[in-house]
């Protein structure tokens, strides 16, 4: 017998469709084995398509990346032992040395608090349909891009975020709110990149769209 909402074949003896689950009436058990006519295979193909387009799958997530600090971590370094080179060479009177370290110490908080807030205040996901943006600590802003809309993915990286494959993401799309927005922070940037624009060029094939930008 044949199912009525897929159209798929099923044992006489069967309950329920083995494709769909769609529970059999007595009308499909009782149902000919005739050869489905032009309609039926083009509403089971149209069918099956649909389920196929319609199901979105999660391919990555990820956050601000840690490594991404370290360039600014290096360079508080560089400039806590020049204060220290300069204090020793120069300043005379402790009044002078509490002012330096009190210097020295807004910069290591200020980098601190930088670090926390790119960590826990942005999230990225991307899916097989779309690329969904959260940032904000107390109060959440999610921004969703359909991978379609997106036109093209480019990479910027600086000297210390080469030799630690991190970098910032750019994405130029048709999308009214947001058409260009960066990416920073990210861990293994140049594979993401790269799956974000595979991605975004699968969902147009499959939804017949032309790819404008390579």
């Amino acid at each position: 017998m044949r199912c009525e909402q897929c159209g798929a074949e099923a044992d006489a003896k069967s309950l329920y469709c083995p494709k769909c689950g769609n529970q059999l009436t007595a009308d499909a058990a009782n149902a000919t084995d005739a050869e489905p006519t032009a309609r039926d295979r083009f509403s089971q193909a149209a069918a099956t398509r649909q389920r196929g387009v319609d199901t979105e799958q999660p391919l990555w997530q990820g956050s601000y990346s840690p490594k991404a600090m370290i360039g600014s971590w290096i360079g508080g370094g560089v400039a806590t032992l020049l204060a220290v080179v300069c204090g020793v060479m120069f300043l005379q009177d402790a009044m002078g040395w509490w002012i330096l370290i009190g210097g020295v110490l807004l910069v290591w908080v200020a980098l601190a608090l930088t670090y926390l807030y790119r960590r826990y205040s942005v999230n990225y996901e991307l899916t097989s349909q779309r690329f969904i943006h959260q940032h904000g600590l107390l109060w959440r802003t999610t921004d969703r891009v359909e991978l379609i809309d997106i036109d093209d993915v480019t990479v910027t990286q600086g000297p210390v975020e080469r030799m630690l494959d991190v970098g910032t993401i750019q994405i130029n799309s048709s999308d009214t709110t947001h058409p260009k927005f960066a990416i920073p922070g990210i861990d293994r940037v140049r594979e993401v990149a790269g799956v974000i624009d595979d991605e975004r060029r699968k969902e147009r094939r499959r939804r017949g769209l032309h790819i404008e930008a390579v």
